[in-house]
């Protein structure tokens, strides 16, 4: 039992974000988060450890999700930071939310790319792994994702 709280202790911040970036809404990604790892350890058991099967199963609950909200219309909720004062907060959010709008224009795979990325945590032959891609396809995508994100902010300025 240990092993586990170790195991989510270790990486609920790290999933939040990804899921946060995948799906631009703070009160989802956390639900998503506790499904994720319901989902880990009823299927895998306790002592296993394996970070690249978490991530993967947190992309797909964020896709199952995805799915039931297409068939059924759902409204967005906001992410709110903690930490500054007010402008600051509202400087931040505004950011926040201009970077995920525009991440949310990306097809699904440079999203769950770029979710990935910004996580800071699997090389690009692990992405590679998760997605069944190669790690030069996986290089070539990031790239090809990063200048179409960049367009689309551009756009927005």
């Amino acid at each position: 039992m240990e092993a586990c709280d170790r195991f989510y202790r270790d990486n609920r911040e790290r999933i939040l974000a990804f899921l946060l970036h995948l799906t631009g809404d703070y009160d989802l990604a956390r639900d998503l988060v506790q499904e994720s790892f319901a989902r880990y350890l009823s299927r895998y058991g306790r002592d296993s450890g394996n970070l690249a099967l978490l991530y993967t199963i947190a992309r797909n609950a964020a896709l199952d999700t995805f799915r039931k909200r297409r068939e059924s219309q759902a409204g967005e909720r906001e992410a709110v930071g903690r930490d500054r004062d007010p402008e600051g907060r509202l400087i931040e959010r505004q950011e926040f939310d201009t970077v995920l709008a525009a991440v949310r224009q990306l097809d699904d795979i440079d999203r769950q790319l770029i979710s990935l990325l910004a996580t800071g945590t699997f090389s690009y032959k692990e992405i590679g792994g998760m997605l069944d891609i190669s790690e030069a396809n996986v290089k070539v995508k990031v790239h090809r994702a990063r200048l179409r994100l960049k367009a689309i902010l551009a756009q927005g300025e």
